[in-house]
């Protein structure tokens, strides 16, 4: 594996024109939207059909009258290039539908694709795009200046996968046996009972946080982050027990806007789907056992600051474990990617959100009936606008009282 990896991207800026993006790390890329020219500007034919059923294509460019050969399987990625689907998505559909994903195809298909000008790449951030569309309000540009430099804070480290091998073989494969999930059941309902009596008292344990405010604040971050790596080392460490290559980590903005740490466990879709769903859902449970072990240190700690800061960061790590398996809430978490995997629909997000948009409403006026398909994907939009409304509830009646009180 190359030591550094970098990839020139051109990229459609709001104003019309284009900019070229040097990228330091594979993974960097892993969220852009390829997006091919206008359906009306290209054309494709297949040519040829060989004895194994495998077809070859014919992709041209009607614009300047350049010509593309197109294998079967490079043929199905560009039908994906829609704009709408990620890289991640497109390779997760890749492995889907042909059970197998040689890591180059993609890049090496997207520079053919570029080369001949029927390919650009569309931003991630999808609040970036339409600030971009405004480049003359004064008031929209920095804000869009600003989203471009976060979304270029990514720090990766690609020579990585020896040393999650050694942290496995020095331990981290106790975390993948029966005694592991023992002891997580175990600790859980030893936390939950600590928990529980920790309630009851909850207002008494919370006032010495408010005398420190600064010092609460500063140490909550510090661990968040440490837990946040602690939760990327798993998957990595997950990755390596099913024998597949962790290619990076690093550090990035997680959606544009969120720092945390990430790691490339892309090669996890080589194998089978209950080593996927292990991989997403071992991360999470870093988040359990930390609010379990923190709940049953604070009820043993005398009162005072520290208890009161050992029970909050127990409370945090459980909001942590919700937030990261919680599917429906329109942010691609772990918890979507397992029902993604169970679902075999890895673009279930999107084509929900331009269902529900575009032509959920024409099928109700025809009074005809959803299929399987159309019956998940409106029920994943509902849940996830009715989940985001209990929150935004929940925090404004939170608020409240914490004023009024």
């Amino acid at each position: 594996m190359a030591r550094d990896c970098r990839l020139e991207l051109l990229i459609r800026g709001g104003s019309g024109g284009f900019e070229l993006r040097e990228v330091a790390s594979a993974t960097a890329y892993l969220q852009f939207r390829p997006q091919r020219i206008a359906d009306d500007e290209w054309e494709l034919a297949e040519v040829a059909r060989g004895e194994m059923g495998h077809g070859t294509f014919v992709l041209k460019n009607c614009r300047t009258d350049r010509y593309l050969y197109l294998s079967e399987h490079e043929q199905y990625i560009w039908q994906l290039m829609n704009g709408r689907a990620s890289v991640r998505d497109i390779a997760a559909s890749y492995v889907l539908r042909f059970e197998s994903l040689d890591f180059d195809v993609i890049p090496a298909l997207i520079a053919k694709l570029q080369g001949a000008d029927l390919l650009t790449l569309r931003l991630a951030s999808r609040l970036r795009e339409v600030l971009a569309r405004h480049p003359a309000n004064r008031g929209v540009r920095p804000l869009e200046l600003a989203l471009r430099a976060l979304e270029r804070m990514t720090l990766a480290s690609r020579d990585v996968h020896e040393r999650f091998v050694s942290a496995y073989r020095l331990g981290g494969r106790l975390l993948f046996g029966v005694p592991a999930v023992a002891a997580l059941t175990v600790l859980a309902a030893f936390g939950l009972v600590a928990a529980s009596e920790l309630a009851r008292v909850a207002h008494a344990v919370a006032v010495p946080l408010a005398r420190h405010p600064i010092l609460a604040l500063l140490a909550g971050k510090a661990l968040v982050f440490a837990t946040m790596a602690a939760h990327q080392v798993v998957h990595g460490l997950a990755c390596v027990h099913y024998g597949r290559r962790v290619r990076a980590f690093g550090f990035t903005l997680l959606h544009g806007f969120l720092p945390s740490f990430f790691v490339d466990v892309t090669d996890i879709f080589m194998t089978s789907r209950r080593a996927r769903v292990v991989t997403a859902i071992a991360g999470p449970l870093v988040h359990l056992a930390l609010g379990a072990l923190f709940f049953l240190v604070a009820f043993y700690l005398p009162g005072g600051f520290l208890q009161a800061f050992v029970a909050a960061s127990a409370t945090l790590q459980l909001y942590a474990l919700l937030f990261s398996l919680y599917p429906f809430c329109f942010m691609e978490m772990d918890g979507y990617h397992i029902i993604v995997d169970l679902l075999g629909m890895p673009t279930l997000a999107r084509d929900s959100w331009r269902f529900v948009r575009f032509r959920l409403a024409g099928r109700l006026r025809q009074r005809r009936p959803l299929s399987r398909t159309e019956s998940i994907w409106t029920g994943y939009v509902a849940l996830s606008f009715l989940s985001v409304a209990f929150f935004v509830v929940a925090t404004a009646v939170w608020l409240v009282d914490v004023i009024v009180g």
